[in-house]
């Protein structure tokens, strides 16, 4: 049997205070080994617990044997009788734990570790392992000779931990576990050696399994939930194939002991994680070490910016208390009473001190501090306009305060890319594409990063000349039309144009002439044409060539009357045409055109007056007209626009009754929006009416009368007319609403059952009942009815109840009631 030495190291130098706070040697891994540590890895079969004697369940390496037996050069053990799986690892350089998400080597509050180690795997036993039942186990332990000195000056020692733990549902004593145990020869130090895991309501199974999480109290200890499945099957035999969500972590915490109690002693240090006692879950863990043990120390800024909101911290102690003092105008915003102060940062420089104390230590730490200014971004300045390819511009920033962080470059989109450039000028170069530039200032580390307003540099394409369209054409003497010179392919705008009588001599326009079109008139003699085209500020090219070809023929004259006409539907327009130079003309749309003539020009002036016919047409018609004179190969072509109006669609009104003496208001609309004003109507016969030249006229009636059918007359502002009627039948009875006593739905006639008002201007209701006394129809519209159906369903034979009430055209309420037969 192996037995286990330990090895001491003695880090003791008497002479002087400053010596004997130095750490331990590669206290901190620094030496990228376990040297100088003792490590064991074993099963917990008799429990969660440090084991330190030497059972046939654990593998001891000592500190003064070297790798693999030992621990000298050691930078990896395997877990307990699984040679395959690393169960102690030394860290040297930082990767993101796959559950956790947080780096395997910490930086916390502004002190970055250079090491770690990983205690653990996500391994598990299952039972048997070695042919002794329990889970894995993994430890590493230092024995501190901790320096002679006054007990009165602190000997710190300052670790962080993180762990992952997979939820066991055993009782809170079994769960996976991670543990820091600070002894002394003869009792262990309870209040610098605590132990993590996930706690349990401890209701488990007469198995040991089924426990209730107590997840209030796991997140209130700093445990999250991973995302991320269990890499181990389900250990319940019934689930074999379930991998569950069931990971938490806890990502890294510091925690600081304090030694001076044991000043001239040894104490040994050891960090243990334990996999779940039955075995079926796994733990793992990351310790990091200062290489600090002069005291107490304050993390933060010592340069705080006035105004911001800052943190400062301590390594916690095991169930400690804190104290907090800070600069007089400054406020505690939170964690008075914890190792992580909020502060507002005020104007005044001075100290924060703290004070942490449980029952192992009583430690005190103090930090100076000055204040500084907020930061103040200032302005970008140095924008310009340069041309794509070689270029230069020298940026600059104005008003700020604080120092340059960084430039930031964006090409469009809103997206900013940073550059390489902490510098107050910044020198752009060959830039290609419109660039703005902001840039990051900052005024100490603790201000807040602030950004400039922007300054774009504008850069502009290279000049492209294009081409004209078309590259050539036939000038006719004294064409005044469709001449047209078009630019078009260029980048940039056009300067100016340019004529030459011999491809030769240029001479620009004047006055200058910038668009992009040119109508051609007054030419005498054959000329070329280009333009000059300019992109921003790059250099100016020129356009390809457009040769004109004078022909001393004349180009064809004519007017035409009226360009463009509107007429009402369905009738016609007469187009007028004087020609004055021409041999012949031709028409297109010739089939709505009568008397168009036969295309042969006698004599000059030739006068043409066709009739459009646009029939059944509604929008704009066009009537174009082709001149040619013959020996000029352009010809004149002019159109005539023809806008053909939609036909006036009147609505005089739902035929309607009314009694003697009461008034009927009447009222007509027309479909025509072409009149601003609107149209204007005319009644036809006038008997009964108030004013038969409005659109809503008042009637009243005698005796005399019996019935009238009106027509309306409407009449746009074109003289476009469109009439509508209405029948308007006179009782001799007062105003009332007659219901029949029957219906027979389905059937050729009467199979509407609807009342019938005289004298009504409006229904409040027309409801039917049946013998249930169930709404089977109600509506509010005059001449709306029921067909007897209910949902696509024909009601049955019987006895129906009615009730219906309308309103008079003088006010007066009418209401009646009664009972119906549906005959089918």
């Amino acid at each position: 049997m192996k037995h286990f030495f330990p090895v001491v190291w003695l880090l003791v130098a008497q002479s002087a205070f400053s010596q004997s706070q130095v750490c331990p040697l590669n206290s901190n891994w620094s030496l990228g080994s376990l040297t100088h540590w003792e490590a064991y890895t074993g099963n917990n079969t008799g429990g969660n617990g440090i084991i330190t004697t030497n059972p046939s369940n654990r593998q001891f390496y000592d500190s003064s044997t070297a790798a693999p037996a030992g621990t000298i050069g050691n930078t990896g053990i395997y877990e307990f009788n699984l040679p395959s799986v690393l169960g102690i690892q030394v860290l040297n350089s930082s990767t993101i734990d796959a559950f956790g998400g947080f780096a395997t080597i910490p930086k916390i509050n502004g002190y970055q570790y250079t090491n770690s180690i990983l205690l653990g795997s996500t391994s598990i036993t299952h039972g048997a392992a070695g042919g002794t039942d329990g889970g894995y186990v993994r430890g590493v332990s230092y024995r501190i000779n901790v320096p002679p000195g006054p007990t009165t000056e602190p000997y710190t020692m300052t670790y962080a931990y993180a762990m992952v733990l997979e939820n066991g549902t055993h009782n809170s004593n079994q769960q996976p576990l991670f543990s820091a145990t600070l002894a002394t020869n003869d009792s262990v130090i309870s209040c610098a050696s605590p132990k993590y895991y996930l706690p349990t309501l401890n209701n488990s199974t007469g198995q040991g399994v089924g426990a209730t999480l107590d997840t209030a109290l796991a997140k209130s200890e700093g445990f999250y939930l991973s995302y991320k499945l269990s890499p181990n099957p389900d250990p319940d035999e019934n689930n074999p194939n379930l991998h569950l969500q069931d990971v938490w972590y806890k990502s890294w915490t510091e925690v600081t002991f304090d030694l001076s109690p044991y000043r001239g002693q040894q104490v040994v240090l050891t960090f243990e994680t334990d996999n779940c006692v039955p075995g079926g879950h796994f733990a793992y863990s990351y310790i990091a070490l200062r290489n600090t043990c002069g005291g107490l120390l304050i993390s933060g800024d010592t340069v705080a910016c006035q105004s911001s909101t800052l943190i400062y911290t301590v390594p916690g102690l095991t169930g400690a208390t804190y104290q907090w003092t800070v600069p007089g105008d400054w406020s505690v915003v939170s964690g008075s009473d914890s190792n992580i102060l909020s502060v507002k940062i005020g104007i005044d420089p001075g100290a924060i001190t703290v004070r942490e104390q449980n029952d192992c230590a009583n430690l005190q730490a103090t930090l100076p501090v000055t204040t500084a200014l907020p930061t103040i971004a200032g302005t970008a300045v140095g924008g310009s306009e340069v041309c794509t390819g070689t270029n230069i511009v020298y940026l600059n920033t104005t008003g700020n305060r604080g120092q340059v962080v960084g430039w930031l470059a964006s090409t469009g989109g809103g997206t900013y890319t940073l550059l390489n450039d902490t510098t107050s000028e910044y020198v752009a170069q060959n830039l290609t594409t419109t660039t703005s530039y902001s840039v990051l200032v900052q005024n100490g580390e603790s201000c807040a990063i602030d950004t400039t307003s922007a300054t774009t540099v504008l850069v502009d394409p290279l000049s492209v000349g294009g081409t004209l369209q078309p590259n050539s054409m036939q000038f006719c003497e004294g064409q005044d039309k469709d001449a047209l010179l078009e630019l078009t392919g260029q980048v940039g705008n056009p300067v100016n144009w340019q004529s030459s009588p011999d491809n030769i001599n240029w001479t620009g326009f004047a006055p200058t002439y910038t668009d992009t079109v040119y109508e051609i008139n007054g030419l005498i003699v054959p000329t070329d044409f280009r333009v000059i085209v300019q992109s921003g500020v790059c250099p100016a090219d020129t356009s390809a060539i457009s040769a004109i070809n004078y022909v001393n023929v004349p180009f064809p004259q004519a007017t035409i009357d009226p360009a463009d006409t509107i007429i009402c539907y369905a009738t016609s327009a007469v187009l007028n045409a004087e020609i004055t130079i021409g041999t012949s003309y031709a028409w297109t749309n010739y089939g709505t055109l009568t008397n168009a003539g036969n295309g042969v020009i006698s004599s000059l002036p030739y006068t043409i007056t066709p009739t459009a016919n646009p029939v059944g047409t509604v929008g704009n018609i066009y009537y174009v007209l082709s001149i040619e004179n013959a020996g000029c190969p352009n010809l004149l072509i002019d159109t005539f626009q023809v806008r053909v109006l939609p036909p006036i669609l009147v609505n005089a009104g739902n035929d309607t009754s009314v009694v003697v003496g009461e008034p009927l208001q009447l009222k007509a609309t027309s479909n025509d929006t072409t009149s601003p004003a609107g149209d204007s109507f005319t009644w036809t016969p006038v008997i009964g009416l108030n004013n038969p030249n409005i659109y809503n006229p008042v009637g009243v009636y005698t005796a005399e009368t019996d019935e009238v059918q009106y027509y309306v007359t409407a009449t746009s502002m074109y003289g476009c007319t469109g009439v509508g009627t209405v029948l308007v039948k006179v009782f001799k009875t007062g105003p009332d609403i007659f219901v029949p006593n029957a219906f027979t739905p389905g059937g050729a006639t009467n199979n509407l059952f609807r009342p019938i008002p005289v004298g009504i201007s409006s229904l409040a209701f027309f409801r039917v009942y049946n013998r249930q006394g169930q709404l089977v129809y109600e509506t509010k519209r005059i001449g709306d009815g029921w067909d007897g159906y209910i949902n696509g369903h024909m009601e049955e034979t019987g006895t129906y109840v009615w009730m219906v009430q309308g309103t008079t055209y003088t006010g007066k309420i009418v209401f009646r009631k009664g009972t119906m037969i549906l005959v089918r």
